[in-house]
């Protein structure tokens, strides 16, 4: 296997051959984002972000890595946009950076979302609407757009068809008999597309290793009028501001329970204007008040709807819970986090609970009522999908490196060949035509930071040490030495953050810093960078005997 850095040093691929890559979204829940290559032309699917977690202190944003294709970027078709999560189109504004005015094609809800983003980072593109069932050429592809059920309105699976074949890509999905919106999976289109033939079937993987079928989202509407019906003070409820069927549930139970809604958070207010704008946020009249109306009303009156179901420190939520918000939370008061965890921010989410409850307030949560249900397919509806579709190859995407083994798993029991399904890794480039998906490549991609106003500047080295600052603290090292006479003159002078409350920790080992130095002049050693090293081990071996600690030292040795 052929391991690059961009596509310009691969073999150019066979005429009417797939190449299928990405450039994000395997091995990993976020930044999700697929290119399709086709006689030297490509379109990418989806450009998504992900959210860093508690290893990468600093960083605001992680990018897929577009190297792969910087040299190809006038190459580039369009961008299909499956749907509307941050996590499939988050990243789109620093792509823009590079390919202004790159046509993006998507549903009227994702499209509305994304051109505020657009805004906000001063770049512009087409966005082009597109409707269920439509098929729009592109290129050399031919894209048809079908509906599928998300935990956001509009989503979409794609049918991409060339002269090489047909690539069935599902997006997020899952099979609700009774949608909310009415807008169910188009089984009777991705029947169809079986029949035709599909070559590749790139499936959603998230929710592989759930047995069974998802609970209808509707089911939430029931439990959520009970949890209310049930409270006496003020409920709070967190939930993705994108989950506009999950805000529909919350804003009918409120309003069947004879409660005024108010909306808390950017956000928040923001998506469900612009739901309610479009019509697919329905509230009844007199239902909704801003939160300056709050206090107006009795607390037994009062629905709040807020982000921070993850535990994300700034969200409205956990300002709530630090007492850093206008709002604060009260034993009479009753949380509800209706949304599953992410994975990676199980500790985030249980710090959280824990804070708000030693306020007193009772939190509702998936692990003690059955407050949310998943958006993706649980293994039931994958087999559904594959016995339905029936591709010659798959390809599980979205997913960590487990849901994607699971999901392969589910391909072979509906009787896709062991050797027809592959497990790829981001980078890895197939090439498929009409008999045989073979990995040909592999590009050498990494994670893309932004942090502040640099993108892709940040290391990982620099976060390691970020690591380091944070868990084991800072010693800092001064010395000055008379070379001449092989003595230290001054100092050590040694300053600690993060790692004790009083310098005099240090006194012990003063006299072996001092010693070790004086041994080395002794011995001829003049060099201050090898002396600063001399002083950096000398401490640090002090420190993990005494300490059991491994804090960054910085050690500073100037001639006197």
């Amino acid at each position: 296997m052929t391991v690059v850095e961009s596509t310009s040093e691969l073999a150019a691929a066979p005429i009417d051959t797939y190449r299928i890559f990405q450039l994000g979204g395997l091995g990993e829940i976020g930044r999700n984002m697929a290119v399709i290559e086709f006689n030297s032309r490509l379109l990418i699917i989806d450009c998504g972000l992900l959210f860093p977690d508690e290893t990468q202190p600093g960083v605001d944003l992680i990018l897929p890595d577009f190297e792969p294709i910087r040299d190809r970027l006038a190459d580039i078709e369009a961008i299909v946009l499956t749907h509307g999560h941050e996590d499939h189109m988050g990243a789109i504004p620093f792509l823009l950076r590079e390919v202004p005015e790159l046509p993006i094609y998507s549903s009227r809800f994702a499209l509305a979302l994304l051109a505020p983003k657009l805004k906000e980072h001063r770049v512009s593109a087409p966005l082009i609407t597109v409707a269920d069932r439509e098929t729009v050429q592109i290129g050399e592809f031919q894209v048809q757009f079908l509906a599928v059920t998300h935990s956001i309105p509009d989503s979409f699976a794609l049918v991409i068809k060339t002269t090489a074949g047909t690539i069935l890509h599902t997006g997020d999905f899952k099979i609700d008999p009774l949608p909310l919106d009415g807008r169910k999976t188009d089984l009777e289109m991705l029947s169809h597309a079986g029949d035709l033939g599909v070559d590749l079937l790139m499936v959603d993987s998230t929710g592989a290793e759930m047995p069974g079928f998802v609970t209808p989202e509707r089911d939430i509407g029931v439990v959520l009028e009970r949890v209310f019906t049930a409270a006496t003070g003020r409920i709070i409820v967190a939930s993705f501001a994108s989950h506009v069927h999950r805000i529909q549930q919350i804003v009918n139970a409120a309003h069947a329970t004879n409660r005024s809604v108010a909306m808390v958070g950017r956000s928040m207010v923001k998506n469900q204007t612009i739901a309610a704008e479009l019509g697919y946020l329905k509230v009844p009249g007199g239902t909704l008040i801003s939160v300056d109306q709050i206090n107006e009303l009795p607390e037994n009156r009062v629905v709040l709807i807020c982000t921070g179901s993850q535990g994300e420190p700034m969200s409205a939520l956990s300002r709530m819970a630090n007492g850093d918000h206008s709002l604060s939370l009260g034993e009479n008061d009753t949380v509800v986090l209706a949304s599953s965890l992410i994975p990676g921010n199980e500790t985030s989410v249980n710090h959280l609970i824990n804070k708000i409850m030693r306020q007193g307030t009772k939190v509702i949560h998936k692990g003690n009522a059955d407050v949310h249900v998943s958006g993706h397919a649980s293994a039931g509806e994958l087999l559904q999908l594959f016995n339905a579709v029936r591709p010659r190859f798959v390809m599980p995407v979205h997913g960590e490196h487990r849901h994607q083994v699971a999901n392969s798993k589910l391909a072979q029991l509906a009787g896709v060949k062991p050797t027809n399904v592959v497990i790829a890794d981001n980078g890895d480039v197939l090439q498929l035509d009409q008999s045989t998906l073979e990995l040909v490549g592999h590009f050498g991609v990494g994670m893309v930071f932004v942090d502040g106003s640099s993108v892709g500047e940040l290391a990982e080295a620099s976060l390691k040490d970020r690591r380091i600052l944070g868990e084991e603290g800072f010693i800092s090292v001064f010395l000055a030495v008379d070379l001449v006479n092989g003595k230290v003159v001054v100092g050590p002078e040694i300053h600690a953050r993060g790692f004790a409350e009083s310098d005099a920790v240090f006194a012990d080992v003063m006299p072996q810093i001092v010693a070790a130095v004086e041994t080395a002049l002794a011995a001829g050693q003049l060099d201050e960078r090898a002396l600063s090293q001399l002083v950096r081990r000398t401490t640090g071996k002090w420190v993990a005997a005494r300490h059991s600690r491994r804090p960054m030292i910085v050690p500073v040795v100037v001639e006197a």
